[in-house]
């Protein structure tokens, strides 16, 4: 208390309860002290030093005593002095004095006596500011609920600030998740609004951007650190269970603009209206205001120094990827965000890294080296597939059509496009695949020896697969072909008695 203050305000005439209000004293302290000075006569004539009042108040009106009052617990001082110095925890001495003396021990007594004995000591902090350009703060936090505009339904929404260390200016974008790629594309925007990079961001331990916390080796999330070398930022994650460190975004940041913009904000509205408005107000309102602990306007201060220290953004942005560990199934495909996606089949079973961007999706081995990129798919369901990842001899059933078995057979001769016209209009069974055996045989020996083999079951009318196979098998297309099968008929039926005979035996006639 200023005593000095104290005797002016009596001297002026003012009330105690007025006295009260702005000293933030007790009614009867303040009576007290009326009652003092007008004792020694310091309510009228020449007004002390604030050095003579100190030294008349503490010759004639000395602090009053406190309260003297015995712990119930005094008794066993020596006892509890003897027990912490065991490190025995306070509810433990609790229970050992009771087992001990045979009766209820106060716990409060107990702590106010270590309290006491053992007085804490402030922990002691050191603040540390940022040059400008150097650092910036992130961090997600719960924004309640905006309308999502595809559906108009209620969704819960997520708001991620970054706070520039030096000139406290910030970024805040509302989201309806906290996924790798929402994190990356926050990052995205908040560099291109301030036109530049800090040298080092400091996130929270949150999934998205580390796998690992820790204080002294933390391990950022893969696509974090990919999105970090595109930008030249270093990432320096928040040692855990320590919020207190990054305050800046924590009650500069995430808690400012929920007291001050989000607050009041009923009934949920369109989220891309709320990132409309948010926007303007982080300049508008958020960028110019004083803040209270630099006492300057913090986009006057981006504005005039922090912008020109930032790193230069790189010619293309980042495009947003997300990393994930997966396996191959059986049948070559691995899954990723809900689409599947063809591998090498000599990776069946094997846990490979895909990287998803927003045009692509890149596997790589567990060596990281690429072993394929696809499209990205429009939707989850789709299946993006590349043929070579397949088993050779799987691809030709999947391939295969009429028009390319008609197409085939062509090349090879008409002897091969006779029987595979054939296995084409063959009903009802599909002999779709038994041609494209059929024209597969080309590949083994050659296209002029299956031609050979076809035209020589077509003489004998054995028009199907197994007789082609066969006749490859056996070397016997090089063979003589046998006469046409209209000569063959024809000498057949030379030795054929008249049927005019045939009937004469019936009706009894000679023989």
């Amino acid at each position: 208390m200023e005593i000095l203050e104290l005797i002016r305000l009596l001297r002026a005439g003012e009330s105690d309860r007025a006295i009260v209000a702005v000293l933030g004293l007790n009614r009867r302290t303040v009576a007290r002290y009326r009652a003092w000075a007008r004792e020694q006569g310091l309510l009228d004539g020449p007004m002390p030093t604030s050095a003579a009042l100190q030294q008349r108040l503490e010759a004639t009106l000395p602090a009053a005593a406190p309260p003297q009052q015995v712990s119930t617990v005094a008794p066993y001082a020596e006892e509890i002095a003897a027990y912490r110095a065991r490190g025995m925890e306070l509810a433990a001495i609790r229970a050992r004095l009771e087992e001990v003396h045979g009766h209820p021990v106060s716990y409060h007594a107990i702590w106010r006596l270590v309290r006491h004995r053992e007085p804490r000591q402030p922990d002691v902090v050191v603040r540390v500011e940022a040059k400008p350009g150097s650092e910036a703060q992130v961090d997600f936090g719960y924004a309640g609920l905006t309308l999502d505009p595809a559906t108009g339904a209620a969704r819960k929404t997520w708001v991620f600030v970054m706070v520039l260390s030096w000139s406290r200016h910030l970024y805040a974008e509302l989201v309806f998740d906290q996924r790798v790629a929402t994190w990356l594309l926050c990052h995205r925007h908040a560099f291109a609004c301030f036109g530049g990079v800090p040298a080092r961001i400091v996130p929270d331990n949150l999934k998205a951007a580390v796998v690992r916390a820790s204080f002294t080796a933390p391990v950022a999330q893969r696509s974090y650190r990919e999105c970090a070398e595109h930008y030249g930022f270093l990432i320096d994650p928040n040692p855990p269970r320590s919020p207190h460190l990054k305050g800046k975004v924590e009650q500069g940041g995430v808690h400012y603009v929920a007291r001050n913009f989000l607050a009041g904000r009923t009934p949920p509205q369109p989220i891309d209206t709320l990132n409309d408005a948010l926007r303007r107000w982080c300049t508008e309102t958020a960028g110019r205001r004083v803040h209270g602990t630099t006492k300057q306007a913090p986009l006057e201060r981006f504005t005039a120094v922090e912008r020109a220290m930032l790193r230069p953004l790189p010619p293309t942005p980042y495009d947003p990827a997300e990393w994930k560990r997966v396996r191959v199934y059986r049948d070559c495909y691995l899954t990723f965000d809900g689409a599947y996606y063809s591998a090498p089949y000599r990776l069946v079973g094997q846990e490979v890294w895909v990287r998803g961007g927003s045009r692509t999706v890149e596997v790589y081995t567990a060596d990281h080296q690429l072993v394929a990129t696809h499209t990205r798919a429009a939707a989850p369901g789709e299946r993006q597939t590349c043929l070579d990842h397949l088993p050779p001899e799987k691809v030709p059933n999947l391939t295969i059509t009429r028009e390319t078995c008609r197409r085939h057979a062509q090349t090879v001769g008409p002897a091969t496009t006779r029987i595979v016209e054939g296995l084409l209009a063959h009903r009802p069974e599909d002999r779709l695949r038994t041609a494209g055996r059929l024209l597969r045989l080309a590949q083994q020996p050659s296209p002029a020896r299956l031609e050979r083999a076809c035209a020589r079951a077509c003489a004998f009318g054995a028009e199907d697969y197994p007789t082609v196979k066969r006749i490859l098998h056996e070397e016997l297309e090089a063979a003589e072909a046998p006469p046409a099968p209209a000569a063959a008929a024809a000498r057949a039926y030379t030795f054929v008695r008249h049927a005019g005979e045939f009937v004469a035996s019936l009706l009894g006639g000679s023989r």
